[in-house]
């Protein structure tokens, strides 16, 4: 008979051994993922304010706002050694090996449930078809050479990488919440900059190790058939619904260890957080687009390209939110620019980054293209550029689509608003 270790190891899934800090002040120590707020050097600042004087991840995590900055190197190196720091100072408590079930509060929804989690990288592949865990979004491979700088050479990872798994009973996460919290919370607080709380309890039983792999198992065995019978041995039982380019980079470093020798290294695994696509507190939204440069006419002629298309004026914000929100047999887009908005019809049907996106390409250079969440983000910014604000994204047939068509368009959708995202707690060592 399989161990528990194994029957998991089959499934892509490893028990990490985490670290927390033994001293833990979740306002100072946890902060946002690093992709968000990638055009408001204020909200950094204000993180770096709320931060100041204590132990926190604001100190092992390079936020994106900074990566064109001429100082990179030396914030990495800086970052590598905050983490050493951390390890060598007495600022963890000796590690733990378990899973930490997690519940979010945010200023949108509550009690969305979580489960952190080491993944075998071995498992995942953005190149390869057919993986068990599989990217949801197009993979930028100019992307990941600053992200897999920071990684190499770092003693520690702390993850704002999320999982989805396809469970439509919504009963896998929520059983084990009922089991983590028989005990007392590990961690529980407000988090910094009022976006909500988070509490998480240790899964250290190996009772509890069994109940999730017989869960993990029967989605698996669900999943090789309720597809329409997806090609391959793998079942595709893991979707990353978020931090495509850490898990790349992470995969990335991997390769580059196994290449050289080192098969044990636990940079073969990586820390992520899973949840369920049909938590009720996990909301799709659009990533939403600004451009740099282009203005607002030239923007709508370069969508004009779009099949069936028509544009009309319209008077305010509100309309134009209201007119985006509402069901339409093919897809709408609004054009923003200071007070100045425009909607965008379009008889392409299906998730609106498959027609957007393949014309902003061609049309706009890459570096005038921006990806912004939440609507008054992109509103903000579109003060002084050209915003694009898409529709919303449908749950239902997700899997399913990127199991039949394979990733999306990069960027095509957000789990919740920037305030909603995943803030770093849990580390483990590498």
């Amino acid at each position: 008979m399989s161990s528990i270790e194994e029957r998991l190891g089959a499934l892509g899934v490893a028990i990490p051994e985490i670290l927390l800090p033994g001293k833990l002040e979740l306002r100072q120590w946890a902060v946002v993922a690093c992709d968000q707020f990638t055009q408001d050097r204020a909200y950094w600042d204000k993180a770096a304010e709320a931060a100041a004087g204590a132990a926190s991840t604001l100190n092992l995590i390079f936020p994106e706002v900074f990566l064109e900055d001429s100082d990179r190197i030396e914030r990495i190196e800086n970052i590598h050694r905050s983490m050493s720091d951390y390890l060598d100072t007495g600022v963890f408590a000796p590690p733990r090996r378990g899973f930490m079930y997690i519940e979010r509060d945010t200023p949108f929804q509550r009690r969305r449930r979580g489960l952190v989690a080491a993944v075998d990288l071995e498992q995942y592949s953005y190149t390869l078809a057919q993986p068990l865990i599989r990217p949801t979004e197009g993979t930028v491979s100019e992307r990941l050479p600053p992200r897999m700088d920071i990684r190499r050479n770092a003693p520690i990872e702390t993850p704002h990488i999320l999982l989805l798994i396809d469970d439509d009973t919504d009963a896998l996460l929520a059983e084990l919440g009922e089991r983590a919290k028989k005990n007392a919370p590990a961690y529980q607080g407000e988090l910094m900059l009022h976006s909500g709380s988070i509490s998480g309890w240790f899964l250290d039983a190996a009772d509890d190790w069994a109940f999730l792999a017989a869960g993990l198992e029967s989605l698996a065995r669900s999943a090789l058939t309720r597809y329409g019978g997806q090609p391959g041995p793998q079942p595709f039982l893991f979707a990353v619904g978020d931090g495509n380019h850490s898990l790349a980079s992470a995969k990335g470093i991997w390769e580059e260890q196994k290449s050289g020798g080192n098969s044990f290294s636990p940079c073969r695994y990586a820390l992520v957080e899973i949840e369920n696509i049909y938590d009720p507190a996990i909301q799709f939204e659009p990533i939403h687009r600004v451009v740099f440069g282009v203005g607002f006419e030239e923007t709508l002629h370069v969508l004009s390209a779009l099949p069936g298309f028509s544009s009309r004026i319209i008077n305010d914000r509100a309309e134009l939110v209201r007119l985006i929100a509402e069901p339409i047999a093919g897809n709408r887009f609004g054009i923003i620019a200071g007070n100045r908005y425009a909607l965008v019809e379009t008889s392409a049907a299906g998730i609106a980054t498959a027609c957007l996106q393949p014309l902003l390409d061609k049309a706009i250079a890459g570096d005038k293209i921006d990806y912004i969440h939440g609507e008054d983000e992109l509103f903000r910014v579109a003060a002084k550029a050209t915003g694009i604000f898409l529709p919303p994204v449908q749950k239902a047939g997700f899997f399913e689509t990127i199991a039949r068509s394979g990733p999306l368009p990069r960027k095509s959708f957000s789990m919740g608003e920037a305030e909603e995202k995943r803030f770093y707690v849990e580390c483990r060592k590498l």
